[in-house]
């Protein structure tokens, strides 16, 4: 399949040949992590399970400054490789890579030195406290590999190729899960081997894949003048020549960059969308922070069965999160090629896949919801932490969809760079989350910790949906 697919073919078709990849290869991803809890929780103990749920909910903020650049830096990517402008493409690719580069060698060295008094900060239970300090400390050292994996991910998305992550985080995650149980289950490393199990899989992943994604983008080739002449796409569309740019946010075509390790203003035009979706997405975690102070209040066997919901609940919102990336991608390319109005039709298909999506979702965790608590407890699982893991899950169950249409439509305004409505939705979502978790959960019970969650998607699509409908998204092309 020629690499124009996501702006050549019928919507539906792109967006679901394109989410596939993705949606596997996160099911990987979280497969691993999913393994990390499950293996310290049946060889270790309930608390290690703790630590382990307690050290996640830190180590998402970093997550998702990683995602979140990735995400915003490859819109921007996007839209060069739409347009044909590949110069400005590696541009932006080479710049992005050294940027993120410097950020997450910055942020390693910050996690190592203040993990311990955020653990404490957010009241992490002190039977699981010293085991959680262990876990952060060797995740830090690895954060570098992390931030460029996911980078790397991003990039191979901007420009079409969702099959070659896929392949990398397959790979990634066999061997994470095999470290895991060499390291836990047989040499007896409790956490520490669950944490070295994460980085060393990470680590080799990332260097391949970087080696990979800058073979591919070598075949990218622009002619002596600037942008070739004229490319024909897959259904006879002619490209021309002129390449484009991004002046103020906006793209302009005719005005060709020779290529350059490091552009400011490239660096500038990527900023305008990588810091809200990266404000956004620390923005959650550092919100989801908070909540996890309210879970650790109820004690170390409430944690434990919370953390296994989130495992959980991480897995089952992976196709939703795909089609995010998916439609932000597919928006970006569609405008960098001048095809506005696929976006419409791609939108729609996203929607249908979502309905299909979230009814799956609710019936799997109605009928196996007990399965895949006690997954994570054991047969020695104490009575509150299977209780808490239950009853959270199927609650939550019902309402995927609501997570299903607004992240469809925040993809949308992402990838037309309409950020402002996108950063206003979600930081509302957050609030809802935070402020009825805060108040509610310490009076009525733990409960309302996951009553709030619907609560905030539901607000968040109903504000990104009214600005789609409003149509202001299409003025910033």
């Amino acid at each position: 399949m020629k690499s124009d697919y996501l702006t050549s073919k019928p919507a539906f078709y792109a967006l679901f040949v394109f989410s596939l990849p993705i949606i596997i290869g996160n099911l990987f991803q979280q497969l691993y992590t999913m393994v990390d809890s499950a293996v310290v929780g049946r060889f270790v103990g309930e608390q290690a399970l703790a630590a382990v749920g307690a050290s996640y909910s830190l180590t998402v903020v970093f997550i998702c400054v990683a995602i979140g650049g990735g995400v915003g830096s490859s819109v921007i990517v996007s839209k060069y490789f739409g347009a044909r402008n590949f110069s400005a493409m590696k541009t932006a690719v080479s710049t992005a890579f050294l940027t993120f580069l410097g950020i997450s060698v910055f942020l390693g060295a910050v996690g190592i030195v203040i993990n311990r008094p955020l653990l404490v900060l957010l009241r992490t239970p002190s039977d699981a406290l010293d085991m959680a300090l262990v876990y952060l400390r060797i995740y830090f050292l690895g954060l570098p590999f992390l931030f460029m994996y996911n980078v790397i991910s991003s990039m191979f998305n901007a420009i079409g190729n969702s099959r070659i992550p896929l392949l990398f985080l397959i790979f990634s995650s066999v061997l994470n899960v095999v470290l895991d149980f060499l390291f836990v289950a047989v040499f007896k490393t409790g956490v520490a081997g669950a944490a070295w199990a994460t980085l060393i899989a990470q680590g080799l992943s990332c260097v391949l894949s970087f080696a990979v994604f800058m073979r591919t983008l070598g075949k990218f080739k622009d002619s002596e003048d600037g942008v070739s002449a004229a490319e024909e796409t897959s259904d006879g569309a002619v490209l021309m020549s002129g390449g484009a740019s991004f002046c103020d946010g906006k793209l302009s075509r005719g005005s060709y960059r020779k290529f350059r390790f490091f552009d400011g203003r490239e660096l500038s035009s990527m900023a305008k969308i990588a810091i809200p979706s990266i404000s956004q997405q620390s923005t959650v975690s550092i919100g989801m922070m908070l909540v996890q102070s309210v879970v650790n209040s109820f004690g170390s066997e409430a944690l434990a069965g919370y953390s296994a919901f989130s495992r959980i609940a991480s897995i089952a919102i992976v196709p939703m999160a795909a089609l995010n990336n998916s439609m932000s991608s597919y928006t970006a390319q569609n405008i960098g090629a001048g095809k506005p109005e696929r976006v419409v039709k791609g939108y729609r298909a996203a929607n249908l896949m979502v309905a299909f999506f979230a009814v799956t979702l609710c019936l799997c965790i109605e009928f196996f919801y007990r399965l895949l608590i006690s997954l994570f407890t054991g047969d020695g699982g104490s009575e509150t932490a299977l209780r808490t893991g239950q009853a959270a899950l199927r609650f939550e169950g019902f309402f995927y969809c609501w997570i299903g249409f607004k992240m469809a439509c925040d993809g949308l305004l992402r990838g037309a760079g309409d950020m402002k409505v996108f950063t206003l939705a979600n930081l509302i979502n957050l609030s809802i989350r935070v402020v009825v978790s805060v108040v509610c959960a310490p009076r009525f019970g733990i409960e309302w910790v996951w009553y709030s969650v619907p609560m905030g998607w539901f607000m968040n699509f109903v504000i990104s949906f009214a600005e789609y409908r409003t149509g202001n998204w299409k003025k910033r092309l």
